[in-house]
């Protein structure tokens, strides 16, 4: 995948890049808006990754001027501005995604792979590991004989920790990237939906010697095992 991040901070695009680096993205990188724009229009990309707040040229008119010259091109918005007139703003004039700073890389890296998955038509319908399925259109998971429709949250956790088998995600983390939330409120909702998401399915699967493949580590979270 081959990607613009256009990005002020130094600090942030040089953390970006080599998350990028390392997911096997090959990374371009622009300091301003002026040539981020330069840079979009005449060098083809898979996904922009935008700033909002950027010298000579803000992101909002940057992407604005990328939708104007036609380019479809999957572009996220990676911003510390909250506020919800600034993502409606984004939507608007075309982004296709929105992240808020501050940010984990895991998930800036799966929703780039998804955008350009769904821009492209590639989207994998169904993931599939260990027995347990996920319908990601119609958001049911089966597992042995049972098939159980999940709740938003339960689906986007259940997605995350079956896109990445075998990492461990700390609470913090799911608790970003399924809740939004950018700290520890001292809540166990993220125990509770795992509990939830095993009681929906694990007591419906035959062979009781199997274990249900979303595994606790003990004092730090849960994962998916991919074994």
């Amino acid at each position: 995948m081959h990607v613009l991040i256009v990005e002020d901070e130094q600090k942030i695009a040089d953390f970006v890049t080599s998350g990028f680096d390392a997911a096997g993205f090959i990374t371009h990188h622009e300091a301003d808006g002026f040539r981020g724009l330069n840079t979009a229009l005449i060098k083809q990309f898979d996904a922009i990754v935008l700033d909002v707040s950027l010298p000579l040229m803000d992101g909002y008119k940057v992407l604005s001027e990328i939708r104007r010259h036609g380019l479809n091109t999957p572009i996220i918005i990676l911003t510390a501005r909250t506020d919800l007139n600034d993502r409606l703003t984004a939507f608007e004039l075309g982004a296709d995604d929105y992240l808020p700073k501050p940010f984990f890389i895991e998930e800036l890296i799966i929703r780039l792979k998804t955008l350009t998955a769904r821009k492209s038509g590639n989207i994998e319908k169904i993931i599939q590991h260990q027995g347990l399925t996920l319908d990601r259109f119609s958001r049911v998971a089966t597992w042995g004989s049972r098939s159980a429709a999940l709740t938003q949250r339960e689906f986007v956790l259940l997605e995350c920790l079956m896109l990445s088998p075998g990492q461990i995600f700390s609470r913090q983390k799911i608790l970003k990237r399924v809740w939004n939330v950018d700290f520890d409120p001292g809540t166990n909702v993220v125990d509770v939906c795992i509990q939830r998401l095993r009681k929906k399915l694990a007591d419906a699967r035959p062979e009781k010697d199997v274990m249900f493949p979303i595994e606790t580590i003990r004092g730090v979270g849960y994962r998916f095992n991919k074994h």
